[in-house]
C-alpha cells in the first residue's frame, strides 16, 4: 500500500483552497486527484483536521498466527502433503495456506515428486 500524503502537502492543498483556489485547478497543480481533495475537505469538516490516519493495520490477519506452533506441527507432520496437513490441522484452512506458512518459516518441500527414467 502506497504511503500517505504528507501534513505539509495537505495543509499547503487546503490553503489553496481556502485562498480561493478552485479545486480542479488545485488538483492539476498539486497532482493529486480531486476526490482526495475532497476527502481531505470532508474530513476536516468532520473532525476539525486533515491528519492521515496512524495505527491502522495494513494487509490481512493470517489464519495461522502463531508460526511456532506451526513449526512444530511441520516437524511432526513434514511427510504429508498440504492437502493432509490442512486437513490435520486444528483449525479449516486451505492447503495453499500451508504452502505460505511453510514459506514463511522456511521450510522447503521437495518440488519434484516423479520417479527418474534412469535405469
Amino acid at each position: 500500500m502506497p504511503a500517505s500524503y504528507s501534513y505539509d502537502l495537505r495543509t499547503k492543498v487546503i490553503n489553496a483552497i481556502d485562498g480561493e483556489m478552485r479545486k480542479t485547478q488545485a488538483s492539476r497543480i498539486f497532482e493529486i486527484s480531486r476526490n482526495t481533495i475532497e476527502t481531505w475537505l470532508n474530513k476536516r469538516k468532520e473532525t476539525g483536521d486533515y491528519q492521515p490516519k496512524v495505527g491502522y493495520q495494513q494487509g490481512y490477519n493470517p489464519k495461522i498466527a502463531d508460526l511456532e506452533e506451526f513449526q512444530r506441527f511441520a516437524q511432526i507432520n513434514g511427510s504429508k502433503t498440504q492437502a493432509e496437513m490442512a486437513e490435520a490441522w486444528s483449525e479449516k484452512i486451505s492447503d495453499r495456506t500451508i504452502g505460505k506458512a511453510l514459506k514463511k518459516i522456511g521450510y522447503t518441500r521437495k518440488k519434484n515428486l516423479r520417479l527418474s527414467r534412469k535405469g
